[in-house]
This record gives C-alpha cells, structure tokens and sequence, in this order.
C-alpha cells in the first residue's frame, strides 16, 4: 500500500460542546481534532483499536508542543495533517496541522508518541509488520520538507536594552 505524503483526514466539524464562554474553540479540543486523525494514522500503520485488543500492543503520548495560530468557531470545518518527521524502535515524532478548509492554520501540534506493551505498561519496539509500516509512512514522508514550525520552544524573546 502507498502511503499518501502527509495523511489528510476528512473534513471534520466543530461540535457546539466545544465552544468556550469566549465563543471559540476550547483548547483541549485541538487535540481532539488532532487526535481524531492520529487514530488515522496508527490504523494505516497497523496500530488501531484492534491492534490493542488483540496485541495488547499500543501508543502512549509522551509530550506534545501545540501552538494556537487563529481562531475556530462552531461554523468551522477542518483538515488535519499527520507527518511522522522521526522515529526509532520504540518512539515516533509527529507534526500535525489543523487548517480551516479554505486554507488558513489554525493550529499545529508536534508530538513523540511510544510503543507500549500493555502487559507492563512499559515502553517496547514495535513489532517487525508494524516498523515495516512505519518505515513505509516515514519514506513516504521523507520527501516533505522539515515544517517550519517544527522544533519551536517556548520562551519568552526579551527587547535589547
């Protein structure tokens, strides 16, 4: 199977549950849309629900960096992004974007996720069928370009005095 270079998810709605008394999209539901296609991704690479079921085999998240770029509000559909930027035995990093469907970043979000056996809970390698995958999607994505905003930190840019 070809891997497409980045996944794209579907068109995804902003559910009225999730505007905050400001009238936009709370925080915690970025990550929502972002995860919603994570679990996307993972299923391509043969890490989805039953992949857990049955294994006992899954993925955690370790960190993420999201930066809120503009505003969403309930009348609002996105696309979302998923691009595996890194990835050894055990560990994948991940830059992902939502964009409005005319366009426009609304937000990004870099991740490292793990491999885990559920047994333990403890951090394992990924199964050969699994990594193969794995090695499938990053080559397909190898040949996008590092994205820009990925890497940033946080910190606060002091004026020279």
């Amino acid at each position: 199977m070809t891997m497409p270079a980045p996944i794209i998810s579907s068109p995804m709605a902003i559910e009225k549950d999730w505007i905050d008394y400001n009238g936009h999209l709370n925080m915690a539901y970025y990550n929502v849309l972002f995860d919603r296609c994570s679990d996307e991704a993972f299923e391509l690479m043969g890490m989805g629900p039953n992949y857990a079921k049955e294994r006992r085999l899954t993925i955690y998240t370790a960190e993420v960096h999201v930066c809120y770029v503009q505003e969403l509000h309930l009348d609002h559909k996105v696309k979302v992004s998923f691009q595996i930027i890194d990835h050894d035995e055990k560990r994948l990093r991940v830059y992902q974007e939502i964009r409005h469907v005319d366009g426009w970043l609304a937000a990004t979000s870099e991740s490292l996720s793990l491999h885990v056996d559920m047994a333990g809970p403890k951090v394992a390698p990924f199964p050969a069928d699994v990594m193969a995958q794995v090695e499938a999607m990053r080559d397909a994505h190898a040949a996008l370009p590092m994205p820009e905003r990925a890497g940033r930190s946080i910190g606060i840019k002091r004026k020279s005095a």
